[in-house]
């Protein structure tokens, strides 16, 4: 589909959804964002659904200001995948072993690392630029630098919620690695940081919602906040990395006959800011819930567990801003998931696939989310499919 136009009060909201299908908050929070006086472009993808301040599934270009609870809590979060050697043929019958090793040495939840993972230890991963990147924590907020240590432990691990690591099948057979993650703890800290210091400035007290409150050009609140930004987002981007490192070794020692092969590495954000050039005019973008699906650009765009994900090339669509959805997008709220199914429901949904079924990942069972084959469908314009995958493995947080 193409994309639909509502009005809004200073851009118009170019929807790749139906607007009949999205939940009154989440409208009310757009036509929000289209109030802002910074605001030049706003584009919601098929996965739009409510969320703090902005909607998840949303793209806001701004020029000359930034808003943080638009790039949400989990700066830089998003996706890695990479194709292996590997086929079904390759497989065990008993999937739990290999379930077990990956969750034994990858810490989940609130878990780290008992010591700092060294990329070195990793043949032929880049590791130019680790030692700056670290030293550039010395000049985060001051208020989190005491969480180097726990940000270093950290570095490396999956976290919780709807973050997990997967093994997929291709149409050809192929199995696919794929993992969600994001900045983990120090990035949340961070943005909840400066989300507070937007929220006080002089501003930003007449916004239709305080959650909304900006960063503006040429201010030293903006350029505190670029600085931690950025570093959150190459935190994360690092974090992906090394987490695709571990998995990779745990593959190759469970198939050690097999000689796995594994293929470049796809990765992207889909919780961040981007510097881009639109109509003549340098903007702000503001990615919460979408990739960038620049014309050729590879993405990923996942299901939830039980269901298919997609690897996809972006088309270049301006309307959208070279965007895309980040996956199905919640159709319930975790706490509404909660109250209407049970493990039972879980067990029936998530069949074929060797994963957690029990009471702690209720709300992340598929029926919370969109149909993602829909979602697809809305999305034809922005992406067009490379593979779709379907999980037989799946560790959740």
């Amino acid at each position: 589909m193409s994309y639909v136009e509502i009005p809004g009060a200073r851009v118009p909201v170019r929807m790749w959804a139906d607007p009949a299908t999205v939940e009154d908050g989440a409208l009310r929070q757009l036509q929000n964002v289209a109030t802002l006086p910074w605001v030049r472009g706003l584009a919601v993808m098929p996965d739009v659904h409510y969320g703090k301040g902005a909607t998840v599934g949303s793209v806001i270009a701004m020029r000359d200001a930034v808003c943080p609870a638009a790039v949400g809590v989990d700066i830089g979060c998003g996706m890695s995948a990479v194709r292996t050697s590997l086929t079904a043929n390759d497989l065990p019958g008993d999937l739990s072993r290999l379930r077990s090793r990956i969750e034994r040495v990858i810490p989940v939840g609130r878990g780290m690392h008992t010591d700092a993972v060294d990329p070195a230890r990793f043949h032929g991963l880049p590791t130019a630029g680790w030692d700056a990147f670290w030293a550039r924590f010395d000049s985060v907020a001051e208020s989190v630098r005491f969480r180097r240590e726990r940000a270093a432990l950290q570095m490396g691990t999956l976290g919780s919620g709807n973050h997990y690591i997967e093994l997929l099948l291709d149409s050809e057979g192929s199995v696919w690695l794929t993992l969600h993650s994001g900045s983990r703890n120090i990035g949340k800290e961070l943005a909840e940081h400066h989300i507070g210091v937007a929220q006080k400035l002089p501003y930003n007290q007449g916004l239709v919602d305080r959650d909304l409150a900006v960063f503006i050009a040429d201010t030293p609140q903006m350029a505190a906040y670029r600085n931690d930004l950025f570093w959150a987002q190459e935190y994360a981007k690092y974090n992906r990395t090394l987490m695709m490192a571990l998995l990779k070794d745990v593959i190759r020692k469970e198939f050690k006959k097999a000689k796995p092969v594994f293929e470049p590495e796809i990765s992207c954000h889909h919780n961040y800011v981007a510097e881009e050039r639109y109509d003549g005019m340098d903007l702000l973008v503001t990615r919460k819930g979408a990739i960038r699906a620049g014309s050729g650009e590879y993405g990923i765009i996942p299901g939830s567990m039980g269901t298919s994900s997609y690897i996809v090339k972006g088309l270049g669509n301006t309307a959208a801003f070279n965007s895309a959805s980040h996956g199905a997008g919640r159709r319930m709220s975790r706490s509404a998931a909660k109250r209407r199914f049970t493990t039972r429901d879980l067990e029936d949904q998530t069949k074929g696939v060797e994963c957690r079924k029990d009471s702690g990942v209720v709300d992340e069972i598929p029926g919370a989310y969109k149909n993602i084959d829909q979602v697809m469908e809305q999305q034809r314009d922005l992406v067009e499919v490379v593979a779709k995958l379907k999980q037989f493995v799946c560790v959740k947080g």
